[in-house]
């Protein structure tokens, strides 16, 4: 698909300028993608690049990043570079740009000789519109020679948070990327990342040499995801539980933190009739691919992952991500649950979180390599993620003021605005918490673990405390008004708002300086308590049907055989379904039911591409009614 002329001068035409680019992109986006409009910032992003501009875009998954640069890629002359480190997935976006009729590539290790060199042939000859390829490729003085010789029209740089070094998806090979401004100083380039705080940001542009770059920050409200977070008490029954009455049969992540965890719960899940596989980097590379492929393309599976998944995967029907660990940082959490509902559709970020989360992270900084610095640092992500995990006010807010979107309005939309949370006054609980600890230190010179602590506090004569004689201490049995659980709600609360520790091996808990405040000064603490939520009623719905919230009951069937002769189609192809056409698209299709294939070609998510090669097919369904 190379570029007409006129679009060709859209971007070498100073003087036509952005009025000739923006009409230039608008046709582009029509013809090629089937959208009558740009969402958002897309549309100034796109036409700062196309005059030939660099730019830094922040901007949540399923925003639309993609598009702001691939359009100018196929709008300026030459072949658009994309640097990207998901090489496993380098095929099904190229298969994506493909079904549009986007001439598309890439160069990674995966490939043998020949495939390189026909690649390499075509990027010379300009018959590629885009090109993606592996980050470590550019430390090849011979990759850089392949640019010499033909034209680049972008580089496009994504998930350019990579380049964080402290970040939690740090690349080692972006480090190295400043060298395309220094070697190709008139090339624009684009830096995408769905997650970064300004923090982040500045990293960014000072390791990319992206100085004067324009800035692009979209909301990151995703106000179709709804936020919920609740006390962890046999995860795997809940995560069933979830599963089962709001999101049976719909595609959905569940992360865990170890891969123990990650292969024990995709078992479970499969035993109990969810059709459930574990990805983590223990697999071997073939099983890795495989489940990958099959999450891609089939419809209602459930991958259970570690983070090692998850990153690129362009896939616009998640409905759920599941977090069966506390993640480390807010910005993986985010970065995590932006991986449910792409398309916009409702979708929910679901979690579980407790008190061993909590120690077991604690710990995990204690262990990390690195200096002390770096240690603060993760403290710093571990603490915003507990006070996100702990506020009685609505978590969006909570979250978008963490990526500097202050002065929001509860969305009504997570679980602590549908359900709130009340906040009680914790201080004597905390008082005889503490002292419990304070006393076994002094007293005894020794140091336990919150279950032993909790033991004592509810005067339980149990051979641990016995043989210690910890039933003598002056504390033994003072916290008989509080249940176990709600001890543990005390402790992990005091934990995340640093008036507790917890150190070494075995998770012992130790007094804090602010320990004292509460113990002596008179500070007083304000805690969470949990209100009891109604179970959800089971969806009296087939799989699949989620993912039509809002669908006439009359138009379901017309629905589900659009979706089978997707579902036909991509694997025919070999495909992944969504890249036939998008929930969304069909959706569109059934409220409109086209009957020609101009009235089809108006539909959004149906280009030039797509109405030519599945047109008739889909008026065929249609008629079939």
């Amino acid at each position: 698909m190379t570029p007409p002329d006129a679009f060709v001068a859209a971007a070498t035409d100073t003087d036509s300028g952005a009025a000739a680019g923006s009409g230039a992109a608008q046709e582009v986006l029509r013809r090629v993608f089937g959208y009558d409009s740009f969402r958002g910032d897309q549309r100034e992003i796109v036409e700062h690049v196309v005059a030939g501009g660099d730019a830094l875009v922040l901007m949540p998954t399923g925003g639309g990043k993609s598009l702001c640069y691939q359009v100018p890629a196929l709008v300026r002359p030459g072949v658009g570079v994309v640097i990207s480190p998901l090489i496993a997935l380098m095929q099904n976006q190229v298969d994506a740009l493909s079904a549009l009729g986007v001439r598309a590539g890439f160069l990674n290790s995966t490939q043998f000789p020949d495939e390189r060199r026909t690649v390499e042939a075509q990027f010379v000859a300009g018959e590629l519109d885009l090109l993606y390829l592996a980050p470590e490729r550019l430390r090849l003085e011979s990759t850089a020679q392949l640019f010499d010789r033909g034209k680049v029209a972008l580089f496009a740089i994504d998930e350019a948070h990579c380049v964080s070094q402290w970040g939690h998806d740090f690349r080692p090979d972006y480090l190295g990327l400043s060298m395309l401004h220094e070697r190709w100083p008139d090339v624009p380039r684009i830096a995408l990342t769905a997650t970064a705080t300004a923090k982040t940001s500045d990293e960014i542009v000072q390791r990319l040499d992206l100085g004067s770059a324009r800035r692009f920050v979209a909301s990151f409200d995703r106000p179709n995801i709804q936020y919920r977070i609740e006390p962890k008490n046999k995860p795997d029954r809940q995560l069933l539980e979830f599963i089962r009455t709001e999101h049976a049969g719909d595609a959905g992540i569940v992360y865990c933190l170890s891969r123990n965890s990650v292969e024990k719960t995709a078992a479970f899940l499969t035993e109990n009739g969810v059709s459930a596989v574990p990805y983590h980097a223990g697999l071997d590379n073939r099983t890795r691919a495989e489940n990958q492929t099959r999450f891609l393309r089939e419809e209602g599976l459930v991958v259970v992952a570690t983070i090692a998944f998850g990153m690129g995967i362009d896939k616009p029907d998640v409905r759920f991500v599941a977090h069966l660990d506390l993640p480390k940082s807010v910005e993986g959490y985010y970065q995590e649950t932006g991986r449910a509902g792409r398309d916009g559709l409702p979708s929910t970020a679901w979690m579980v979180y407790g008190l061993n989360d909590v120690v077991q992270q604690r710990k995990m900084i204690d262990s990390s390599e690195g200096d002390a610095a770096h240690r603060r640092q993760l403290q710093l992500h571990l603490d915003a993620m507990l006070a996100l995990c702990e506020t009685v006010s609505c978590r969006r807010v909570q979250l978008l003021n963490y990526f500097g979107q202050h002065d929001q309005q509860p969305c009504g939309n997570c679980d602590t605005c549908l359900t709130p949370a009340e906040s009680w006054d914790g201080t004597v609980p905390a008082q005889k918490l503490l002292s419990t600890v304070l006393r076994l230190k002094r007293e005894r010179g020794q140091s336990f673990g919150a279950g032993h602590i909790v033991d004592i506090l509810l005067g339980k004569k149990n051979p641990k405390v016995l043989q210690h004689d910890h039933h003598e201490l002056k504390v033994f049995g003072i916290g008989t008004d509080l249940r176990d659980i709600e001890w543990r709600g005390v402790v992990r609360q005091l934990l995340a708002g640093g008036l507790l520790a917890v150190h070494g091996d075995y998770g012992v808990l130790t007094l804090t300086e602010a320990s004292n405040e509460v113990l002596f000064d008179g500070r007083q603490v304000l805690l969470r308590r949990e209100r009891e939520r109604p179970t959800k009623p089971a969806r009296a719905v087939k799989a699949g049907k989620a993912a039509a919230p809002e669908m006439a009951s009359a138009d379901l069937p017309l629905f589900e055989r659009l979706r089978e002769w997707r579902a036909a189609t991509s694997k025919e192809q070999g495909v992944p379904a969504y890249v036939v056409f998008h929930d969304a698209t069909l959706r569109e299709i059934v409220a409109r039911k086209p009957t020609s294939l101009a009235e089809l070609g108006s539909v959004s998510g149906v280009g030039e591409n797509k109405l030519a090669k599945y047109g008739e097919q889909v008026l065929e369904v249609l008629a079939g009614e």
